[in-house]
């Protein structure tokens, strides 16, 4: 896989996923075309670590930075959803 890919998809995931798919550049899957655009939609983070899995397993550091990532961004790594939280609570 590319390391410009990788890299920059840790930040940015859509915007890679369009570029790449623009260019033809997708990385090698097993997975059927229409479900690449779908979770590139949706949930682009987990199609990275699909990705990332099939190309390169899931004993590697890019995996594990992905992974990480996927937990912060979608469990409340940011101040907006502690935010969120603390008006819940207050209710």
């Amino acid at each position: 896989m590319d390391f410009y890919f990788l890299l920059i998809s840790l930040f940015f995931p859509r915007i890679v996923l369009i570029v790449y798919l623009i260019q033809g550049w997708y990385p090698a899957n097993t997975a059927p075309n229409i479900l690449d655009v779908l979770m590139g939609a949706f949930v682009p983070r987990i199609l990275i670590l699909i990705y990332i899995y099939q190309n390169m397993g899931y004993e590697n550091v890019w995996f594990a930075a992905h992974l990480l990532v996927l937990i912060l961004t979608y469990f409340g790594g940011g101040r907006h959803s502690k935010k969120r939280w603390s008006r819940k609570s207050e209710d």
